[in-house]
């Protein structure tokens, strides 16, 4: 993953102003990241307003509990919305009867998101997620990144919708 491509990605998707440096394997290229501003982001959710792009292939914000956070994720061939639930070391019991008690409202969580999401757990692992993946597209599709950022915000919206109500009653 090369993190000026990824970078140069998220701050269109935020509307970020700066500097961006490609690495990757065709060399180094240096280019203004603000080949057009994205507001629409703020315009629709301030879910990961005031969250900074790093190093990673994920964005994370919170998901009103600890060991909850909304992420967006993407490689050069795919992108992903997901909850991800993971409290730390040590919690691969607690994180899996928090994945259990969302998974029992599988039905109603996934029609208010409007489509199917994959639900992953692994025995052995110690995160679980719930996730909503997108495959026509990724960083190496930078013709399609405005596309592609429209179709994540709104998987998004509607996942953070859908999970919302689920997330504040768990008594964890």
């Amino acid at each position: 993953m090369s993190f000026g491509v990824f970078f140069l990605f998220l701050t269109n998707l935020f509307g970020l102003f700066a500097w961006g440096t490609d690495h990757g394997e065709e060399g180094c290229g240096c280019r203004f990241v603000n080949t057009y501003t994205f507001n629409l982001y703020e315009e629709k959710t301030k879910l990961h307003a005031n969250i900074s792009p790093g190093k990673e292939n994920w964005i994370a914000a919170g998901a009103g509990k600890s060991g909850l956070t909304y992420n967006y994720a993407i490689t050069y061939n795919w992108a992903e919305v997901e909850l991800y639930i993971d409290k730390g070391k040590g919690t691969d019991h607690i994180n899996k009867q928090i994945f259990d008690k969302l998974y029992a409202n599988k039905d109603q969580i996934e029609s208010e998101f409007g489509g199917s999401l994959n639900w992953d757990y692994v025995e052995g692992r110690r995160a679980c997620l719930i996730r909503w993946t997108y495959s026509e597209a990724g960083l190496k599709d930078e013709d399609k990144w405005d596309d592609l950022q429209d179709k994540m915000i709104d998987a998004m919206i509607r996942l953070e919708k859908a999970l919302k109500n689920h997330i504040v009653r768990l008594a964890i």
